[in-house]
């Protein structure tokens, strides 16, 4: 089934170019695709909102305020561990994630941003906090999600044997 314009329950497939203020790229679809269930919160809210209404082959310019995106970068954010906290099989890199659990059992994502011998600095902000965002978007494809992609509130490619 097919969609005309871009809203809640609608696939959305486009092709993009993340940039940031000073231009350089963070990313780009390169080929592959994003594709995203609409309105269901599976993409950072500025870019979703303004995705919203578009048809295929329209191409957009949208710029995305941190606040957004992945939020300001809050400096209060960064905490020093002893590298011993480490699993032993775990090297160390500057930008490396970690998954990683509170005293309460939730899980928490955090970079390495510095590391010696004794200590890593691990910061919890995402690696794009505080940065404004580029996107040069262009539109390739809609379809009306299934009621299996409504119920789960994801898309499913090609993924016959889905496990929640």
């Amino acid at each position: 089934m097919s969609a005309d314009k871009i809203a809640k329950d609608v696939v959305v497939t486009f092709d993009y170019r993340l940039t940031l203020d000073d231009g350089s790229l963070v990313e780009e679809s390169d080929g592959d695709p994003l594709v995203y269930l609409h309105g269901h919160d599976n993409i950072i809210p500025g870019l979703e909102r303004e995705l919203e209404g578009l048809a295929v082959g329209d191409k957009k310019q949208i710029v995305v305020e941190p606040a957004d995106a992945y939020g300001e970068y809050d400096a209060e954010d960064v905490e020093e561990i002893a590298r011993s906290v480490l699993p032993s099989d775990v090297k160390p890199e500057v930008g490396l994630e970690l998954a990683l659990r509170d005293q309460d059992g939730n899980q928490l994502v955090a970079w390495i941003t510095e590391f010696d011998d004794e200590m890593i600095q691990i910061d919890f902000n995402h690696p794009m906090a505080g940065e404004r965002l580029h996107f040069d978007v262009t539109i390739t494809d809609l379809r009306a999600a299934s009621q299996e992609e409504m119920a789960h509130g994801h898309v499913h490619q090609g993924d016959h044997h889905h496990h929640h």
